[in-house]
């Protein structure tokens, strides 16, 4: 039992601690609605889970092997973290569609997590931590255990994003709201490269 709950705290602390994941849940609960940003949350979720996966059976070593793998996969992250700051930035704030605009995809969800090197780093430690051995039971049981923790620790975040709508009423704000997640990407992107 202890075993599980060690992978259970492993996984908590790794999928509810701020990251460009559940930054942009948050920006999609608070733009978007709950039940738009669910559709970001279940991809990253997915994402993540069968990045967990493939790292647990073979991927680990298959990166290993390949000396610049996890460089190429940092920097294709920071350019993508970029690139969703800049997104938040020039955002005009309208919150005319807020509820009804379609929010973040899945595959917007799933994507995150393979361009996220915070994503790519959990699932190497989890898996050597946890299911390092490659036995499938240890990396399905971590997997599982995983995907209920990291579904609810990024709807935890939209959550939160639909709790601060009724403080976005006006395009400035929001516009203000966007601009300082779009600040914190970058620098968790900066924070990535050094």
């Amino acid at each position: 039992m202890s075993l599980l709950l060690s992978m259970a705290g492993f996984a908590l602390a790794s999928s509810i601690s701020p990251g460009p994941v559940n930054l942009v849940a948050l920006s999609a609960g608070a733009r978007h609605g709950l039940y738009a940003s669910m559709k970001h949350v279940t991809g990253a979720t997915v994402g993540f889970c069968l990045l967990l996966l493939l790292t647990g059976f073979s991927l680990q070593e298959l990166l290993s092997r390949w000396s610049g793998s996890m460089q190429l996969i940092q920097w294709a992250g920071v350019a993508f973290l970029f690139y969703m700051a800049f997104k938040l930035a020039v955002d005009k704030g309208d919150l005319q569609s807020s509820g009804t605009a379609a929010g973040p995809s899945m595959l917007t969800g799933a994507a995150m997590q393979w361009l996220n090197p915070k994503a790519w780093l959990a699932s190497v430690a989890g898996m050597g931590a946890y299911a390092a051995s490659g036995d499938g039971s240890e990396v399905l049981q971590f997997s599982a255990i995983y995907f209920v923790i990291c579904y609810a620790s990024i709807a935890t975040w939209a959550f939160a994003g639909v709790r601060l709508q009724h403080r976005l009423r006006d395009a400035r704000r929001v516009r203000w709201f966007n601009r300082g997640l779009a600040v914190i990407l970058v620098a968790s992107a900066v924070q990535m490269m050094a």
